[in-house]
């Protein structure tokens, strides 16, 4: 009974410890904590083009010898526009039976092969004749166009500048506005929104898009290369975003 009570007050006395240190680490002091997020708006380097092809016949050979033969073709048109072998890339082939009773696996239709494969382009004036050259050669989807900068993390801190001011900013508003003012930050996150930008790709269409978020803005542009690729398709810019969350001590 005395070696169970002796145990009962050791481990007591070794919580009490930790209490007393949880309460010094609490921090009562006056704070705010604000969202700030910026986007720098940059002339993409670099593209990447994803293309496919599609073919099918009644025997499976032969619907994979013409997807060979317009990949083969393709990759001679792009190959011509100056485009280095390396920067095709295959990225996807499937092979698939179709039925005109797809539950039963009755009436074979034929076989459908697809060929995904990715071009990627660092003279970007040449994406329109390569998607024109390619359209020529057989090529009968064309899955995405991503636009891209090599400088990602140039801008990207630039961004995260851009995005702590307009944090300290909106802080300084808000509190002015209650007759108060902000001191020193205490805690500074960034929120990771992975790519500043994403491509959807698949065999039934393609899109670009990106999150919105409720914080204080911050809007720049970057100057690239100048002009359009073509009347058809206009280079543009490509966003990349920032947004950090800052606690800052307020004060009276």
């Amino acid at each position: 009974m005395k070696a169970i009570t002796m145990v009962a007050v050791l481990t007591i006395m070794s919580i009490c410890p930790v209490w007393a240190q949880q309460t010094q680490m609490y921090d009562d002091r006056p704070k705010i904590t604000v969202n700030g997020e910026a986007v720098v708006n940059v002339k993409p380097d670099k593209i990447v083009v994803t293309l496919g092809i599609e073919t099918w016949d009644a025997e499976i050979m032969t619907a994979k010898q013409k997807n060979n033969d317009i990949l083969k073709k393709a990759a001679t048109a792009i190959k011509a526009l100056g485009i280095p072998e390396k920067e095709i890339q295959t990225d996807h082939l499937s092979v698939e039976p179709r039925y005109k009773n797809d539950y039963r696996k009755e009436d074979l239709i034929g076989y459908f092969v697809r060929n995904t494969f990715v071009v990627t382009l660092a003279e970007t004036d040449k994406v329109e004749e390569l998607v024109t050259k390619v359209l020529q050669a057989g090529v009968n989807y064309i899955h995405g166009i991503d636009f891209q900068t090599t400088e990602f993390k140039k801008y990207r801190e630039q961004a995260r500048d851009l995005a702590l001011r307009a944090a300290k900013e909106k802080a300084e508003k808000m509190a002015g506005v209650l007759g108060q003012s902000v001191g020193a930050p205490i805690q500074i996150n960034e929120n990771q929104s992975g790519s500043p930008w994403w491509y959807y790709s698949s065999w039934s269409g393609w899109g670009y898009g990106h999150s919105q978020g409720m914080s204080q803005n911050v809007i720049q542009n970057v100057e690239g290369r100048s002009g359009e690729v073509s009347d058809t398709i206009a280079l543009g810019k490509i966003s990349i975003r920032a947004n950090v969350s800052v606690t800052f001590e307020l004060k009276k």
